[in-house]
């Protein structure tokens, strides 16, 4: 009896530990072909998240996709509790709401285009919502205002740049 508990910890340490190996293993894959791409964002981040352990690339495609849709319906969300701000400029901001609108619809057809493996379609649907951080904060820098939305913005662009680079695994590319 007492074997077979130790067969057991000794399967389940080893399969949480394969987990972790495979996040960093494709975080560093994906950092080596994107120097945009921060590693330890993409370990974090990636670790962080329930079900990353034991999960295969496509199940780290489908965390890091969730990741990004709910980051960009943050920013969103934010967008519009600072719109009653006075000192953030509205013209940027609203830019920034329309941008984020256009990701949001992108991002759910790259998840779809993902979830039937048209890692094409799901590719182009992410370079799509790729821009929208970047483009968000030009916007600001052109106003030459301060962007509420900096840390937000740069936390989206890296998850995308992570789907983007995990996908591009999934195809061998």
């Amino acid at each position: 009896m007492r074997s077979l508990f130790l067969t057991i910890l000794f399967v389940v340490l080893c399969h949480s530990t394969m987990g972790d190996d495979l996040v960093q293993q494709a975080c560093k894959k994906a950092a080596d072909g994107d120097k945009a791409l921060n590693y330890n964002f993409c370990v974090s981040t990636l670790e962080a998240s329930p079900g990353s352990k034991g999960a295969d690339l496509a199940g780290l495609v489908g965390i890091a996709l969730d990741l990004t849709t709910k980051k960009a319906t943050s920013i969103k969300s934010t967008i519009t509790k600072l719109q009653s701000d006075p000192k953030v400029d509205k013209s940027a901001l609203q830019d920034c709401a329309e941008l984020f609108s256009d990701a949001l619809d992108s991002l759910g057809q790259a998840t779809s285009a993902f979830k039937s493996k048209d890692y094409g379609s799901a590719l182009t649907q992410l370079s799509a919502s790729l821009d929208a951080p970047d483009t968000c904060e030009t916007g600001f820098k052109e106003k030459k205002a301060v962007s509420p939305l900096s840390k937000d913005d740069a936390d989206c662009t890296q998850l995308n740049i992570i789907c983007l680079a995990f996908i591009n695994q999934l195809r061998g590319a």
